[in-house]
Formats: C-alpha cells, sequence, structure tokens
C-alpha cells in the first residue's frame, strides 16, 4: 500500500532516536512535512540531517522537554512559526521508569505522569481547536502493552500508560464528530536507544540483550523501529479513515490481552 502523507504537517515527540526518528523519517518519506521535539541539541541536528538527506519536505528540530508545560507551548509555537499548522501528533516521549512500588517516590510520579500523559495532554489541547476546524487530524499516542498487561514492578510507566489508553478512548469520541482520530499504539520491544543503554549499563553485548530479552516473544525477536513506524504512518493517513479509539499491540503477540 502506498501511503501518501502529502500536504500534512506531523509533530512527534521524543523524536530524535529510536522510535520518535523512525516514525519521523516514515512521515517524511511519505510525504509530510514533520517538526521533532526533543530534549538534545546535538542528537536532534542529526536527526534532521539524517532526514533531510532523502526527504524532499522540510524537517525542523525543536529543543524542548515536554514534561514542562512552558516548553510544550513554545515547542508548539515554532512548529507553527515554521510550518504554518499542525494535522498530525506524535506523543511518543518518555522512558520507561520502573521500580518495586514502595521505591516509588511522589516526585518520581510526577515526573512520569508529566513526561508521558500530561506531555500528550498539553500539546493535544494546543493542536486540538485546529484539527477541528480544518475537520481533519490525528493523534497517535505511543503508549506499551503494559497499559493493558501491568506486570509487577512495572509502575510508574504502566500507571501512566494506562491513563493514557484511557485519553485515548476519550480524546477518539470527542474528536469523531470532528474527523479528528485518535489512537495509540502499545510497544512490546522494539529497537530503541533505552535498550541500547541498557544493554551498556548492564556489560551485555547489544544483539545477546535482544535475543534474551525476545525469549517471550511469540516471533522469536525483538522489533524494528521501521516496523512500528510503518504502522503510525498509515494510520496517520487517510488509509485509516475509519480507525478510532482503539489501541494497538505492536509487540510481536507478546502481551497476553488483544
Amino acid at each position: 500500500m502506498n501511503v501518501n502523507l502529502t500536504g500534512r504537517v506531523a509533530v512527534v515527540t521524543g523524536g530524535s532516536k529510536g522510535i520518535g526518528l523512525a516514525v519521523a523519517t516514515r512521515f517524511a518519506a511519505s510525504g509530510a512535512e514533520v517538526a521533532i521535539v526533543a530534549r538534545g541539541r546535538d542528537a536532534l541536528d542529526q536527526a534532521v540531517r539524517t532526514i533531510g538527506a532523502t526527504a524532499k519536505t522540510r524537517v525542523i528540530g525543536i529543543v524542548a522537554d515536554v514534561g514542562a508545560g512552558a516548553d510544550i507551548r513554545r515547542a508548539y509555537d515554532e512548529a507553527m512559526a515554521a510550518l504554518g499548522k499542525i494535522d498530525i501528533v506524535v506523543n511518543n516521549a518518555g522512558t520507561s521508569r520502573t521500580a518495586a512500588f514502595e521505591e516509588i517516590t511522589d516526585e518520581i510520579w510526577h515526573k512520569d505522569f508529566d513526561e508521558k500523559l500530561f506531555a500528550a495532554i498539553r500539546l493535544t489541547r494546543l493542536a486540538w481547536p485546529q484539527l477541528k476546524e480544518r475537520r481533519w487530524g490525528r493523534v497517535i499516542n505511543v503508549l506499551n502493552v503494559g497499559a493493558k498487561a501491568p506486570r509487577p514492578k512495572s509502575a510508574p510507566t504502566s500507571v501512566t500508560r494506562a491513563a493514557g489508553m484511557a485519553l485515548t478512548k476519550v480524546l477518539a469520541a470527542e474528536g469523531a464528530p470532528h474527523n479528528v482520530l485518535v489512537n495509540a499504539l502499545l510497544v512490546g520491544l522494539i529497537e530503541a536507544d533505552q535498550h541500547v543503554r541498557r544493554a551498556q549499563r548492564t556489560g551485555i553485548p547489544l544483539d545477546e540483550y535482544y535475543k534474551a530479552s525476545s525469549k517471550d516473544v511469540p516471533l522469536g525477536r525483538i522489533g524494528r523501529a521501521e516496523e512500528f513506524a510503518n504502522i503510525a504512518c498509515f494510520l496517520a493517513s487517510d488509509a485509516a479513515s475509519y480507525i478510532t479509539g482503539t489501541a494497538i499491540n505492536v509487540d510481536g503477540g507478546r502481551s497476553p490481552v488483544v
């Protein structure tokens, strides 16, 4: 299927590495103009150069911490000033923060909610009026399979991601009369920078880390970021015009909950 996003403008948070970078790259290759939001300037500049080397559309990088409301407002304003509109919002930022319940302080809980749930709320709320006005919009919330099937010691991430799934359903119902479609993609084991860092911390070669981590994945391997990006691109396109309010597992069959 040839997915065409020509004429669309997307904002992707956490877009300088891993899944976010793959999504931004796929969107640009499909004709969309893209604003990538991330905290690190060096990684952001490299991502823009990488995408720009092959993309024929405008790609910009915006430095911002999505856990801070003021930064989200500034990022939104910069994207609007540079690209003129926003059609697609991909709320992707946030690392997998987990611990035993009694070890999680109020500070950690607040930080996780700010970086994940409130980041999605704030950016989507800013873009929402124009999506409704033009009667065309897409919001994709990147969550994880713990939102449906939380495991022991998976908080605070599994809790904030479950809240993100509820937000997805609420927004889908409110956006439907205006042709604003809202869906969630739930990550299982997908190649990402956080896995690279974990492998480095444990001193395990990355290929061995991925092999060990994927033992309970029915497909028998870890997913590629590009595979995730293909699904996101489909949901962002006119080809997915009758899909809203869903939470799709992108996990190789790993989740026990469909």
